[in-house]
């Protein structure tokens, strides 16, 4: 189904090739479906939910969509999924790295587990780091000058009303490091790194947790000076559109948020994918 809401002209991404891993579901999807809209030749879905990933990768089309599964965490995998990419499909242009995990349990400095920092920080900072190293050498191997994406958060930007999810707020700072510097060492190969930061949004992962679209609104609309709207997963896929096309052509090391003018964060429930 085509995204009527983007303010865009159709078929901008004409001829690119893109990955989007966490692709199976929620942001992941939806920018997926965006991409297939404005025109891509391909867009490889990457995911670690198999049966979802092909469901959306079939509705999408064959003819230009595949599905792989890459658990990012593991450099291996996300180097065979971008060979995979090339060889099937000649290049890679677009690279969404998207993939992510929530805290799984509040916990603060005093009491921080490890364990669980490890697991969290696999996939969203290991993960995101090597989707991003491996992206950027196959668009210079091949001479293309490309676009990656990395889903940061608004609580790396905004955290001004605490919280105590320790590793998952660490991790989304890692990231807008990452595309920092990624950006500046790139710059030079013409490949441009960006990120956006959604605030709180109710996806699939998050329903899992608890979370609902009501639940959101309820702790979040009082401090979102924007009205009358609420966050969707299209509000995130048209930023990540953005910064993927021609349009954001001068555009590097931005951390574009999308969090209605929130201006503090009294509790986090912030999750992607």
């Amino acid at each position: 189904m085509a995204h009527t809401e983007s303010a865009l002209p159709l078929k901008n991404l004409q001829g690119k090739v893109a990955i989007v891993t966490g692709g199976a579901g929620g942001i992941g999807e939806a920018t997926a479906r965006l991409f297939a809209d404005h025109g891509v030749r391909a867009v490889v879905i990457a995911d670690v939910q198999d049966k979802n990933g092909q469901i959306v990768a079939k509705s999408i089309g064959t003819e230009r969509c595949s599905y792989v599964h890459c658990d990012v965490s593991d450099e291996k995998q996300v180097m065979a999924m971008v060979e995979f990419t090339v060889e099937k499909y000649g290049q890679l242009d677009i690279m969404f790295s998207n993939a992510g995990i929530p805290s799984k349990s509040d916990q603060t400095i005093l009491d921080f587990n490890f364990s669980q920092f490890d697991t969290l920080f696999g996939i969203n900072v290991r993960g995101t780091a090597a989707c991003v190293k491996h992206a950027a050498r196959a668009m210079v191997d091949k001479g293309v000058k490309g676009t990656i994406v990395c889903t940061a958060s608004v609580v790396a930007t905004n955290c001004k009303g605490g919280t105590n999810l320790t590793d998952y707020v660490m991790s989304k700072h890692a990231i807008l490091g990452l595309v920092r510097t990624a950006s500046q060492q790139l710059g030079v190969h013409g490949i441009r790194v960006n990120c956006v930061s959604p605030s709180a949004i109710a996806t699939g992962m998050a329903a899992r947790t608890g979370l609902t679209s009501e639940g959101v609104q309820m702790v979040f609309g009082p401090f979102t000076p924007l009205k009358g709207i609420a966050l969707t997963v299209n509000h995130i896929a048209d930023a990540v559109l953005f910064l993927a096309s021609n349009n954001s052509a001068f555009v590097t090391g931005h951390d574009l948020v999308v969090d209605g003018g929130l201006i503090s964060l009294p509790h986090l429930m912030i999750t992607e994918n």
